[in-house]
């Protein structure tokens, strides 16, 4: 008589845990707002992403138990919709069996996609999420964010015309849309550092993220006198307030455009208009970092497009999550996250360390916008120009 194998509890849950297509590659995942509003930062994440799986199957892929593997890589448009992005990665993780995922940019479409990642154990590597906004959701355990601090980008702006010492009446008017990192550098962090530098607050003024009119608000920036003008709004709307500025007669002597300033698709649209706008950032080709002239030339050789910093990070999550399944030499969830955490690499946006809330911070620089490009005006031992000023 034959007799029956009961399988063990351990036997049944590698069965039912065992990736998909382990003999044959390596499936990762990305939602990504390749439409909508922010589909000029979807763009640049897309090829940061594609490019380093390209190398690491240029280099004979990745070795799982002894075989090396390709990786490929599904990205889902989440077309600038929060609950596309959870929808995706729940796609992504059931659907493609993706084993590891990177996120798409901005909070709203971060952090939706990454509470899915949590839920399901599934590491993921992401840029694109300031701090506060990823620090402040949950105490992660999958999921990893290199990015800035958004203290260091609301300051930046503040020290770099202090130390420019240029003059102004140092009245300022704040308007920023109610998105989550709006409302923490344009509601919460500009107020109080107007106050520890002298500045006075003559408006304040918050607007929905689909907002398209700013008439209102930029006269009463105008009409209270305001020499500088602090923003924080996604690029279709930064392009029109820009625009309205220039419409109403307005002529602040500085003008500072948080997170719509900063792809390459603002200064397209606006020409000229673009110039003088100041807007964080945390990497340019120019930085001291293995691989950053050559990174910026390959996407331009690339696309004959101009570049943008977010290539940068989005290539290093990237590199940062194969290089922790290659560490792994596995393809679950457990080895994997922890290779990610053991990260300590100079990279192209700098030195990669996560801290222990899963957060690897990035050093910030003010650069402006010159001719068409942008320029690091601060600080000096980073800077490539000198300040325009005042605003053109």
């Amino acid at each position: 008589m034959l007799r029956r194998t009961v399988p063990t509890a351990a036997l049944l849950f590698a069965l039912f845990t065992a990736p998909v297509g382990l003999a044959d590659e390596i499936v990762i995942g990305a939602s990504l707002p390749l439409s909508g509003a922010l589909a000029s930062f979807g763009a640049f994440q897309r090829w940061g992403y594609e490019r380093a799986v390209a190398e690491a199957n240029s280099a004979g892929g990745i070795a799982i138990g002894g075989k090396r593997l390709p990786v490929r890589i599904v990205i889902r448009d989440d077309k600038t919709d929060a609950n596309v992005s959870a929808g995706n990665v729940e796609t992504l993780i059931s659907r493609e069996k993706a084993v590891a995922l990177l996120g798409s940019c901005t909070p709203a479409l971060v952090n939706a996609g990454a509470l899915v990642a949590e839920r399901h154990r599934v590491p993921m590597v992401t840029g694109c999420d300031p701090r506060r906004a990823f620090t402040g959701v949950r105490q992660w355990k999958y999921v990893w964010d290199l990015f800035f601090d958004e203290a260091d980008l609301a300051e930046a702006p503040f020290k770099a015309i202090t130390e420019a010492g240029v003059a102004t009446n140092k009245r300022v008017a704040i308007l920023h849309d109610n998105g989550p990192d709006g409302q923490v550098v344009g509601g919460q962090l500009w107020p109080e550092l107007a106050k520890k530098y002298g500045w006075e607050v003559v408006v304040s003024a918050s607007f929905p993220v689909d907002n398209s009119q700013f008439t209102s608000i930029i006269a009463d920036a105008k009409s209270n006198g305001a020499d500088i003008l602090l923003v924080d709004a996604i690029t279709p709307q930064a392009v029109s307030i820009r625009k309205q500025i220039a419409t109403a007669g307005y002529r602040p002597k500085v003008l500072v455009i948080e997170k719509g300033a900063e792809p390459a698709q603002f200064g397209t649209a606006l020409g000229a208009l673009a110039d003088g706008v100041l807007v964080g950032g945390y990497w340019d080709p120019s930085s001291p970092y293995p691989g950053a002239k050559e990174l910026m030339a390959a996407y331009e050789r690339e696309t004959r497009q101009p570049g943008s910093q977010h290539i940068a990070d989005s290539y290093v999550a990237a590199k940062v999550l194969l290089a922790a399944i290659a560490a792994a030499g596995s393809l679950g969830a457990e080895p994997i996250d922890s290779a990610i955490g053991k990260t300590d690499a100079t990279l192209v946006v700098g030195p990669v360390r996560f801290d222990a809330q899963h957060f690897a911070r990035l050093p910030i620089v003010s650069v402006q916008w010159q001719k068409g490009k942008t320029v690091v005006v601060w600080p000096a031992a980073a800077a490539g120009g000198k300040l325009l000023f005042p605003v053109p």
